[in-house]
């Protein structure tokens, strides 16, 4: 990847993403969840929008279906994940069936900003570090709202920065890695606010930013020299761009530039769409 000094075409971040997000090199780096606070983090942000059994929720940028076949198993949720990556799509559905929910949890390709559901018809939105990876995060927020019912809910964890970042975290490769177009707290809130949700809660989760970050520093090198070792390493990766990113990274969430955020909103039963 070449370090651009703009903001890369939308067309190229996601085939990045859906292509770097579907190998499993970067499962070996991530770990299965592929975001900050894991399975974890995503129980509490179930606990926080208040899903409960029998629920529909939406699942956007569901990746493998790691979060989406938990939610099945663990609260009872109808869920349906979409994925820009059809080759994430095929692994989520396999995984469904071994884990025997396939009858509660469906996986369909699609676009954040273009979503292939129907109008109001879910309880809950949820995007797990995915939001910031948007292009058109206007055009996605609009989308939670039509495919809420009035007085559902929206859940997502996300990167968000505090002032500048150096020029290394505004590449292609820190955009894939959620970086490079993550936003302060207060214009993520402006976003929904402008789409007709209501803010209900702001939480701060920087300590998984910062595992995450120094567990996939200490993890590079052995999935570097693997990667040089078989005739599939990581594709598009500028292995001599990553260890300097994700080094800027670490000292961004040092000195609190860079954090993670739990946000929760609703939508007002009066609103119609």
């Amino acid at each position: 990847m070449s370090r651009p000094s703009i903001a890369p075409p939308p067309d190229v971040v996601k085939s990045c993403c859906a292509t770097l997000y579907a190998s499993d090199w970067v499962r070996l780096l991530l770990g299965e969840s592929l975001h900050p606070g894991g399975l974890r983090l995503t129980d509490h942000l179930a606990k926080v929008i208040g899903l409960r059994h029998g629920q529909r929720v939406l699942d956007v940028a569901s990746g493998r279906g790691i979060s989406a076949i938990h939610l099945a198993r663990s609260v009872g949720c109808s869920v349906v994940g979409v994925d820009y990556s059809l080759q994430n799509i095929a692994s989520a559905r396999r995984a469904a069936s071994e884990h025997g929910v396939s009858d509660r949890v469906r996986f369909l390709a699609g676009d954040a900003e273009r979503l292939p559901v129907e109008d109001h018809a879910f309880d809950a939105v949820i995007a797990e570090c995915a939001f910031c990876t948007f292009p058109d995060k206007p055009a996605a927020a609009a989308e939670f709202v039509r495919v809420l019912r009035p007085g559902g809910r929206l859940g997502f964890v996300d990167l968000l920065r505090s002032g500048p970042l150096p020029a290394e975290l505004g590449s292609l490769a820190a955009w894939v890695a959620c970086i490079g177009d993550a936003r302060p707290v207060e214009e993520y809130l402006a976003l929904l606010e402008d789409a007709g949700l209501r803010i209900a809660l702001v939480e701060r989760h920087d300590q998984a930013l910062a595992e995450l970050v120094e567990m996939v520093r200490t993890r590079l090198l052995t999935v570097q020299v693997a990667a040089r070792l078989t005739a599939s390493p990581l594709p598009n990766v500028d292995w001599a761009e990553v260890r300097p990113m994700l080094r800027s990274a670490a000292a961004a969430v040092a000195d609190g530039r860079l954090g993670y955020a739990l946000i929760a909103a609703t939508l007002p039963e009066s609103l119609q769409g």
